[in-house]
């Protein structure tokens, strides 16, 4: 019944552009108001962000009821003419790229709550850019032309740029540069890249050149060519994952971010690499993927042991988490170029999971942040005096983060070092050590932090989590235990389209042996 009710409407252009409406409507609101109505307008601006974000949330689960988690290829296709010449308006969902749609739309409105006081100046832009930016996500996960894609991928730079370098931290001006030009700069390989395909296509369809994604897919490019198209969309996905030793702008971007920024940026900007991997890396250069697999799984490595060691001597809680994000994004590469199905489905499950556990961890670094304005370790201690209920939560999202069983954390980093050992045992047991150290690091701040006696005279006056902060976090905590204790919600929703995939790359890889 839903399905048949979202079939007649454009569905994923809905979800898509809906945020970007009422970035719209903000807009007009703060364009007709006066000066002296500033107040107002910053009222309207969270309210119309709100609504506008719970919407699309609503229309994302609508999607996920609907979606037929037992077909192969695209649902809810919608094409259109655009540039013509084989660039056209496409959007499309399968088992991987639907969840990434709902992932976009449940973070953005738990960011919006809590920004609600936290943003006091320039609230109408600060909401404008965060609508935008989830347009910009959604349409990375819908989109089935690599032109519609490479602007929405782009795209989302711009906003995030903004939110860094006008609501970050004391050296935002210095993130932001480095993480726009990081990921500019990858990005525009791959753009030589998209150019290269669409010619080569012309050579081989029937139909002339093409941008279509699912067609391209189809097309087996040469194996040389495929060397280099694979490098050249490396490049891109790997600096947005990202992994070592091109990580290095994360940490920067994150400290200097705004809590919400903070956790949109490990919540789901990151996960475009691991998406881009699996969308095209794997499906249309297999030859280039199992050639450079080897080379992958190094670096996964080394990003796995060297940051959780690097997180390990951080003073700042929020570096160290992001640290953290690097090394767990080395399990989903892992997972991915494992090629096996427990591999990527732990890809794609560690990838959720991981969207959901950084994302609440920011969350709690905010919640200190906001009522004493520092970040350092050393600062505090004894928490659990204070606040009771808050080390409670951060607890939950710390075993989350270490792969406790029975949190999500922990389904994602088993299935893939499950995958990983059916394709090299050393490159398994660098990833078991990873999750020792991660251990190590996580409840070690979390000792620090939480526990003990409070020696800063300044903690006695900081009070436990608001009616605010426990409704954002609510919906965080209940994802990570039912992720954890039923994850067939997601590997039933992914198992066809992973399927697919990995029958079509072992296919191509007999055929060219």
């Amino acid at each position: 019944m839903i399905r048949d009710l979202l079939s007649v409407v454009p569905i994923l252009s809905l979800i898509t552009f809906l945020p970007a409406i009422g970035a719209g409507m903000i807009l007009l609101t703060r364009a007709f108001a006066r000066a002296e109505d500033a107040p107002r307008i910053a009222v309207n601006a969270r309210y119309l962000a709100l609504f506008t974000s719970m919407a699309t949330l609503v229309l994302s689960v609508g999607l996920v009821l609907a979606f037929d988690a037992g077909e192969t290829g695209f649902q809810f296709v919608e094409e259109a003419e655009w540039l013509g010449a084989g660039v056209a308006y496409r959007m499309g969902v399968d088992g991987i790229s639907v969840l990434f749609v709902l992932l976009s739309a449940f973070l953005t409105p738990l960011c919006v709550l809590a920004s609600w006081r936290s943003i006091e100046e320039r609230v109408a832009e600060y909401m404008i850019a965060f609508l935008l930016l989830e347009t910009l996500m959604i349409g990375v996960f819908c989109a089935l032309d690599l032109i519609l894609f490479y602007l929405f991928f782009e795209g989302g730079l711009i906003p995030m740029f903004l939110i860094i370098g006008i609501w970050g931290g004391a050296n935002r001006v210095y993130a932001a540069f480095k993480f726009f030009l990081y990921t500019l700069l990858g990005s525009l390989l791959m753009l030589v890249a998209i150019i290269a395909m669409y010619i080569y296509s012309g050579t081989v369809l029937p139909e002339g050149p093409t941008m279509d994604i699912a067609a391209l897919q189809s097309v087996a490019f040469p194996e040389g060519l495929q060397f280099w198209l694979w490098l050249a969309f490396f490049a891109s996905f790997a600096v947005k994952l990202p992994m070592w030793p091109v990580h290095t702008w994360l940490p920067d971007a994150h400290v200097e971010a705004p809590t919400a920024g903070s956790v949109i940026l490990a919540g789901v900007l990151l996960k475009m690499g691991g998406y881009g991997l699996l969308r095209f890396s794997l499906p249309m250069f297999p030859d280039a993927s199992a050639f450079f697999a080897p080379m992958v799984f190094a670096l996964s490595v080394i990003a796995i042991v060297y940051t959780s060691l690097v997180a390990f001597r951080q003073e700042d809680i929020k570096k160290l988490i992001a640290y953290s994000s690097v090394a767990h994004m080395g399990f989903v590469t892992i997972g991915i170029f494992s090629m096996t199905e427990q591999g990527v489905q732990g890809a794609i499950f560690q990838m959720l999971s991981h969207g959901v556990i950084s994302g609440a961890l920011f969350l709690c670094v905010g919640v200190v942040y906001d009522r004493m304005h520092t970040r350092e370790i050393a600062f505090y201690g004894g928490l659990v005096n204070r606040m009771p209920v808050y080390a409670i939560i951060f607890m939950l999202f710390t075993m989350g983060n270490v792969g406790l069983p029975g949190t999500s954390g922990f389904i994602g980093e088993f299935l893939t070092m499950l995958g990983a050992f059916q394709v090299n045992t050393w490159v398994a047991a660098g990833a078991a050590l990873g999750v020792i150290l991660s251990a190590v690091y996580a409840l070690t701040l979390y000792r620090r932090v939480v526990f003990g006696e409070i020696t800063n005279e300044k903690l006695n006056a900081i009070d436990d989590v608001t009616t605010l902060e426990t409704v954002y976090f609510a919906p965080l905590v209940i994802a990570t235990i039912v992720l954890g204790v039923y994850p067939s919600i997601v590997t039933d929703m992914t198992a066809a389209s992973v399927n697919f995939l990995l029958d079509n790359v072992a296919f191509a890889l007999a055929s060219g042996s």
